[in-house]
This record gives C-alpha cells, structure tokens and sequence, in this order.
C-alpha cells in the first residue's frame, strides 16, 4: 500500500469511534475472533489498547500478524487497521 492510500484511509477514520476495545487481559481468543469478524464487516477500524507504549507496538504487531490487517496509523492508545475484504 502506498502513501496516497494510507493518506485516503487515514482521513476516512477520523470520524470513526473505536470498534474492538484490548484491556487488561491483553490480546485473547475471543478479541482476536471479534477483530476479525469487524474487518470482515468494516474493512476499516479503529481499536483502543489499554496498555504502556511498549506493550502496544507489540500488541498492534500481533494484531496485524493474526488477522492479516495493515496498520495504517497508531497515535497514543488508538490504532488503526485496514484489511480489505475480497467478498464486498
């Protein structure tokens, strides 16, 4: 994915809310089988991490590992994904 694509899906999330919220049991089954059906859903999403900083570029790089999706941006506790879904 380019720079120009990112810059476009970047501007389409500003006004979306957070859709899959990782508290403190971390990443579990049942958070990654949620993301997955949402990027089934929305193709594009935000996701709120309560962790330290440390802890959330590993959780956004296991996120992008699992399911498959781009991380499109991360600021602060808010991280923002992209997978395209070939059935819309």
């Amino acid at each position: 994915m380019n720079s120009a694509d990112k810059k476009k899906l970047r501007a389409d999330a500003h006004s979306l809310k957070p859709v899959v919220m990782i508290g403190q049991s971390g990443l579990t089954a049942g958070v990654l089988a949620e993301l997955d059906q949402a990027l089934n859903t929305h193709e594009l999403l935000k996701v709120k991490i309560r962790a330290e900083r440390d802890d959330r570029k590993l959780i956004n790089a296991q996120l992008c590992a699992e399911t498959g999706a781009e991380l499109i941006q991360s600021i602060g506790q808010i991280a923002v994904l992209y997978r395209l879904n070939p059935n819309k």
